[in-house]
């Protein structure tokens, strides 16, 4: 059976990890094919590897990668190799390049042309958090891509803010796709896949470890025209990307914040070293408008962040079950919960939702129903019903089932 040019991409990667130094292996060898069909003698002779690799790319061969691939197929993943369609030419500029990124929702996301990294602290103040989703509220509704990393806190809130504002956002993962990763953003990541895609340059079932966070980080900055920092330590990993922006040539902006909180002594540091602070949209789409003005509307980019309302999209329901009760008080307080959030459909939603939300909420149940029947029940359009179960979804009002399905 014939190897496809995917497979010995996947080889390489696989062999010598994400994020390894392949440049000049590519440089030499050509392709991957070409570097595998040389053989180990070659791979010796050029010098440029030691033992230890030699030895990592004999341990597995492209044909091996069967798992990767049947695992992609079943859950939908798009592979992405330099050959790729929707390969960014970004990354192809980037040291050492990713050989492979896996993709679940709209790949062309990472073709985007104005597209804007938002990074910061998971343990956002209330400052940061409400920043953080209407900035990137206000990049989306002009036309900007937000990119950022799917983790809690500000990552989480520039997602939110790019699709309440129905724009485009991608999320880089510092693990693979099928890993079971910070369940509580589970159902942000499945609404992030209508808005644009979820991104790993790991293979579907590589862990989250020490190092695979930084080495995604290079992928935030690499795709963006800039870095946007919002509430990030000295020590953060967010001042990572910041550095890997600067290192790549592109901008680098940051939130002022509290001067006597340590969570904002990173993005200080940053703006007192040369960042640009940003207060509005307009400061960051301002640096784009000669190359770019004609993919940006800035007519609404100087809106005043006062003047955009916060959602608060992470509603809790009712109080977590205490740890003092037993077992069995668990399952009792538990099943009353749940008793209790089903009475609660009974009654419509609140003014602070869409009535488009409202709309589709009003079809659905406790039993899952297909994206089409609730098309059929709302007569809604497929953009207004999507956009509605997002904002569902991130309030934890519905949740997404096999096949296309929603249920409460």
């Amino acid at each position: 059976m014939s190897i496809c040019p995917a497979e010995y991409w996947i080889w390489l990667q696989c062999a010598l990890g994400a994020g390894a130094k392949t440049d000049e292996l590519l440089s030499y060898f050509g392709d991957p094919e070409k570097m595998y069909n040389a053989g180990s003698n070659e791979w010796r002779l050029s010098g440029l590897m030691t033992a230890k690799k030699i030895n990592a790319l004999k341990s597995i061969s492209p044909s091996e990668t069967g798992g990767i691939f049947r695992e992609c197929k079943q859950k939908g993943y798009t592979i992405i190799t330099p050959d790729s369609a929707n390969y960014p030419e970004r990354f192809k500029q980037l040291r050492d390049m990713p050989l492979v990124l896996y993709a679940l929702g709209d790949a062309s996301v990472l073709k985007d042309t104005v597209s804007i990294g938002v990074v910061g602290t998971r343990n956002a103040s209330n400052y940061g958090i409400e920043t953080a989703q209407k900035l990137s509220y206000s990049l989306a509704l002009c036309g900007a891509t937000i990119v950022s990393g799917g983790a809690l806190g500000i990552d989480s809130e520039a997602h939110a803010g790019a699709m309440l504002a129905k724009g485009r956002t991608a999320a880089f993962l510092g693990c693979g796709l099928s890993v079971d990763y910070l369940k509580e953003n589970a159902s942000l990541r499945r609404a992030i896949t209508r808005y644009g895609a979820v991104i790993s340059e790991y293979a579907p079932f590589t862990p989250a470890g020490r190092t695979t966070f930084p080495i995604r980080n290079r992928l935030i900055s690499g795709l963006t025209l800039g870095t946007l920092v919002i509430e990030a330590g000295v020590k953060s990993g967010s001042l990572i990307t910041a550095n890997f922006a600067l290192e790549q040539g592109k901008d680098v902006f940051a939130v002022p914040g509290d001067i006597v909180r340590s969570s904002f002594d990173g993005a200080n540091h940053l703006i007192k070293n040369g960042a640009k602070p940003v207060f509005s949209a307009m400061d960051i789409l301002s640096e784009y408008e000669y190359l770019y003005g004609d993919l940006i509307d800035f007519s609404k980019a100087d809106t005043s962040l006062s003047q955009i309302p916060y959602v608060e999209y992470r509603k809790t329901k009712k109080a977590v079950v205490t740890e003092k009760l037993s077992v069995k008080e668990k399952t009792i307080e538990q099943k009353t919960v749940e008793q209790e959030i089903k009475k609660e459909k009974k009654n419509d939603l609140d003014d602070s939702y869409s009535s488009e939300a409202k709309k589709v909420y009003s079809v659905l149940n406790e039993n899952p129903t297909h994206i089409d029947d609730i098309l059929r029940q709302t007569s809604l359009k497929m953009s207004d019903v999507l956009s509605a179960l997002t904002e569902l979804e991130l309030m934890g009002d519905v949740k997404q089932t096999e096949g296309k399905k929603y249920s409460i």
